[in-house]
């Protein structure tokens, strides 16, 4: 270590206590309130957003498209929020797309001709689109905690998350097939950098079978089964007060620089997080976590000021 470095870990690094205990957070509401998500802070700086249809098994009707962007714009510029925990309501984790009320949005395209319709059909599908890209462009970690069924859209959802848990009775199925499409919204895109095997992935979404949580684990698409939704949500909400607990600065220009590197060659994903970091090592956030290992402390022992 340098002296240059020894002399400021040598020097008291004043920062502020914590205003909020994880307890006094519990259950806070933040934000705006929404018509298809509950979105509630229960530990310090973690928000868990539940999809919230649980008498329409969690369908996604066209509220929910709007709303999920909406969310997830918010909680990016959440200074106070460091990890996110998505979970559903009720029975089953998602149905996938509500037929019923999509269904004529898709169907009552407006256009004079051909061209003209499918011009706006593709506007549309790339507003869907964004509904599950938010995730990825959201700084902050995004754990999916899937119980029960995760069907169609569904498997757009959680493969645009970053860390995906599951019970042992959680099944996954790209159904979009089954309904006379191609899935278009991200599962074609994510999945094959997300398992291990393409032609499992062929296979999925070839014959829209279902795929139990033991094969979604020894596959790669779930990193953790647990036996029922209340030891998944425990887990869940755990390993995202563990990732919050770190330094911000470190943890989100981790995400970005992980989403980048997937899609660039690594020489281009090394350019990248050069340029990152030749601003972000400039950060307190090392000179306090190095002072904290020398006085045999945690991350969690540090109040790292919010980004």
């Amino acid at each position: 270590m340098s002296a240059g470095l020894r002399g400021l870990l040598g020097r008291s690094l004043r920062v502020p206590a914590r205003l909020m205990s994880a307890k006094a957070a519990e259950r806070r509401s933040p934000g705006r309130s929404f018509e298809t998500l509950r979105v509630t802070s229960e530990r310090d700086h973690v928000l868990h957003v539940e999809l919230h249809r649980p008498e329409k098994r969690n369908a996604m009707n066209v509220a929910f498209w709007r709303e999920m962007v909406e969310c997830f714009q918010d909680i990016s510029e959440d200074s106070s929020c460091r990890a996110v925990v998505i979970s559903g309501a009720g029975k089953i984790f998602t149905a996938g797309i509500d037929l019923m009320d999509m269904g004529s949005d898709f169907l009552m395209v407006e256009g004079e001709d051909v061209a003209r319709k499918a011009w706006n059909l593709r506007r549309k599908i790339c507003d869907y689109q964004e509904t599950f890209s938010v995730l990825e462009k959201c700084p902050k970690p995004v754990i999916a905690a899937v119980h029960g069924a995760c069907i169609g859209a569904g498997i757009d959802l959680i493969s645009a998350c970053d860390i995906r848990y599951c019970t042992q009775d959680a099944w996954f199925q790209v159904k979009e097939v089954d309904i006379g499409l191609a899935a278009d919204v991200g599962t074609l895109q994510r999945l094959p950098k997300i398992m291990g095997s393409q032609s499992l992935v062929n296979e999925l979404a070839f014959t829209a079978r279902k795929m139990m949580a033991p094969e979604a684990q020894s596959s790669g698409l779930v990193s953790r089964v647990f036996a029922d939704k209340e030891t998944l949500l425990q887990g869940a909400l755990e390993m995202a007060s563990t990732i919050a607990a770190r330094s911000p600065v470190a943890v989100q220009g981790t995400k970005v620089n992980l989403v980048y590197s997937r899609d660039h060659p690594v020489s281009e994903g090394l350019r990248y997080v050069a340029t990152w970091n030749m601003s972000m090592l400039q950060t307190e956030d090392i000179l306090k976590s190095v002072q904290a290992a020398m006085e045999k402390k945690g991350p969690e022992d540090i109040p790292f000021s919010k980004l």
